[in-house]
């Protein structure tokens, strides 16, 4: 049992998942994702007012692991300073590689790729860890939803021209975009764009189950792409284990194509053996209140105040 009264958060940007835990309950919440055009931490003390608001919890710490987070927003006193009216006495930010890798390995040495919107992977060893991409959609987030969804835009709109061929993906297109002449210009204005097309990496890994040819070169491009993220991880890292851990966490890996071809493309001769999650990142971000400046990831943890 916690020791004690947590208000975690596990902010995505498709959509921020709340857990508030005091030693007698548990309750859960789910928000919009975070808006990365804008300032991030009052982005984060408004989902604690609400939080507040709607439950009447009265948590002594709080805690985040972070999307993205960068240098910049990793200001644990800052946000402290913006809640503490709350009567909250602490707070604890880490990036999401951080509480994913808590949430599904725990205090296990091992790797974890959490690929939704975007993706990240965390490998822990015996005294090193390694952060691989999670460098957003512009620059990195290779295998990520993002990624896919657009792969698959650029497979449709090959389509559509006749430079490439037909796919179940154009129907997916067209159902929001009715005219894929303009689809490009409602795209480019839509502030939710990033959101928009992570999210049809769902139609992807539906039309590869299905047998789509050109969803399933998709997948299995992504499955490689996440595989490489996972052993660069892990060669960082590993010293003189026989066997490693991996664990493949978020939505991208609903895909049963997609989840195959990884297990596949870690390599079946190099000792990574793929293993089911404990939890998920808003469990790693409950444990981020447990964990000491001693602890392998201690120093990734940004904090302020006591408790």
């Amino acid at each position: 049992m916690n020791a004690h009264r947590v208000l975690a958060i596990d902010a995505g940007q498709s959509d921020i998942k709340v857990r508030i835990a005091d030693g007698s309950r548990r309750e859960d919440l789910t928000f919009r994702g975070i808006h990365t055009g804008g300032p991030l931490l009052p982005q984060l003390a408004r989902v604690v007012h609400e939080t507040l608001e709607r439950t009447g919890a009265e948590p002594d710490v709080v805690t985040a692991g972070i999307s993205g987070l960068t240098d910049r927003d990793s200001d644990a006193d800052a946000l402290l300073a913006l809640v503490h009216g709350d009567g909250v006495r602490a707070t604890m930010l880490a990036h999401d590689s951080t509480t994913s890798f808590l949430g599904a390995l725990g205090d296990r040495h091992g790797a974890v790729v959490a690929a939704g919107t975007g993706v990240v992977t965390l490998a822990v060893g015996a005294t090193e860890t390694a952060r691989v991409d999670g460098w957003g959609w512009i620059m990195g987030d290779a295998g990520s939803g993002y990624w896919i969804g657009r792969e698959a835009l650029d497979a449709v709109m090959r389509a559509f021209d006749g430079r490439g061929p037909a796919t179940m993906l154009t129907e997916s297109a067209t159902s929001r975009w009715p005219d894929l002449s303009q689809a490009y210009m409602a795209l480019q204005a839509d502030h939710d764009r990033v959101r928009v097309v992570a999210s049809l990496a769902r139609e992807v890994a539906d039309a590869a189950d299905a047998g789509d040819r050109v969803a399933t070169e998709i997948s299995h491009r992504a499955a490689r792409e996440l595989a490489h993220s996972a052993r660069t991880a892990v060669d960082r890292v590993r010293t003189d284990e026989a066997e490693f851990a991996v664990c493949a966490i978020g939505g991208v890996f609903s895909s049963r194509t997609l989840h195959d071809s990884f297990e596949a493309a870690l390599g079946a001769d190099s000792g990574l053996r793929l293993v089911a999650p404990q939890g998920v990142g808003i469990d790693g971000a409950l444990a981020l209140a447990e964990i000491t400046t001693a602890h392998p990831l201690g120093t990734a943890v940004h904090r302020a105040g006591a408790i």
